[in-house]
């Protein structure tokens, strides 16, 4: 089987929906029954004349179905141009819904990353499972091979401890309560005065307000804003940050998530149905309602305090083989001719 997977032209500053179409080629290739994963920035005229067995959208790029021979398959990682149109302002979101109707409408076969994008994807367009095939493949963790690194853009010195975060700059992923949370938990000396805050992630919307909100909260030199760093610097991170926070309203999976537990970091995160079900007990939960800033304080300081009981396997969910074996057999369903 020959996999062919459209993937965004930004080598320099890699979003998480890039990593996602790297990891989708990383796992298909190492499979028996794939002979050929071809991974092409944008969707150029000569994807027919490679004969793909199937078209692999590794996100929600619109395109005319009559001009492929291959069955297409999108995968959708999250509804926000609908649960959450301020990422995007008014105009890009309209833009953003059109463009996810039109690859929904097209493509033979959606791949949601998990259940809760499955439950908000039959929310915004009724009936779609009775349409075409939708199935949930979670998105894989695989940091078996690589090295750690420490990151060259780290400063101030590698060893000073650090609290984390990945995650774009967006306005759900409420890094402005992360940096306040933080602040404070300096004021009140509930973290050592000598601990950094590391936030990962490319620039967005919200950039200019949380370099904004550091300065006037006096934390010039204490937060770090790096971005595309390689798997083996993130792995570093990981493994060597004393607490891994992602206060979001909304994800549509959340890799970072993922790869912290996978990592053993402690994980403070927001309390929402997908943080439910991709989490695991060991991560202290913090309410949105009412003063979330106060119970992410909260939530900081006692997992700061807490043994770390964070098992560093990869769940099979989310496992390389687990998920190639799962991506097969969708595949394949929509591959079988008569």
């Amino acid at each position: 089987m020959h996999v062919l997977i459209p993937a965004l032209h930004r080598p320099l500053r890699p979003t998480g929906v890039c990593r996602h179409a790297a990891n989708l080629a990383n796992c298909l290739i190492e499979t028996e029954w794939v002979s050929q994963v071809t991974l092409l920035s944008g969707l150029p005229k000569l994807a027919n004349s490679l004969r793909p067995d199937i078209i692999h959208m590794s996100f929600p790029l619109p395109f005319i179905r009559s001009r492929f021979n291959a069955p297409v398959v999108s995968t959708i990682h999250d509804l926000y141009p609908y649960e959450f149109p301020e990422n995007f302002g008014e105009a890009r979101a309209t833009f953003n819904k059109l463009f996810l109707r039109q690859n929904i409408a097209s493509s033979d076969g959606l791949c949601c990353v998990s259940q809760m994008t499955e439950i908000t994807l039959e929310k915004y367009f009724e009936g779609i499972s009775n349409q075409k095939k939708v199935s949930v493949i979670y998105n894989y963790v695989d940091f078996a091979d690589v090295v750690p690194q420490i990151p060259e853009s780290l400063e101030p010195n590698p060893k000073t401890p650090f609290i984390m975060s990945v995650a774009q700059h967006r306005k759900n992923k409420n890094l402005d309560w992360l940096i306040r949370a933080y602040s404070s938990r300096l004021r009140t000396r509930q973290v050592d005065e000598a601990t950094q805050l590391v936030i990962v992630g490319s620039t967005g919307p919200e950039s200019d307000n949380l370099e904004a909100l550091v300065r006037t909260l006096d934390l010039q030199g204490r937060v770090s804003f790096l971005s595309a760093l390689n798997d083996s610097e993130l792995c570093w991170l990981y493994q060597n940050s004393q607490l891994f926070v992602i206060p979001s309203s909304t994800e549509g999976f959340c890799l970072p998530l993922v790869e912290a537990l996978a990592s053993g970091c402690r994980v403070v995160c927001s309390d929402i149905p997908i943080f439910q079900e991709v989490g695991s007990s060991t991560c202290t939960f913090f309410d949105l309602k009412d003063q979330p800033i106060e119970k992410l304080e909260t939530a900081i300081d006692e997992a700061i305090a807490s043994a770390n009981t964070t098992d560093s396997s990869v769940n099979n969910r989310f496992s390389k083989s687990y998920v190639a074996e799962l991506l097969f057999d969708f595949y394949a369903a929509l591959t079988v001719t008569d």
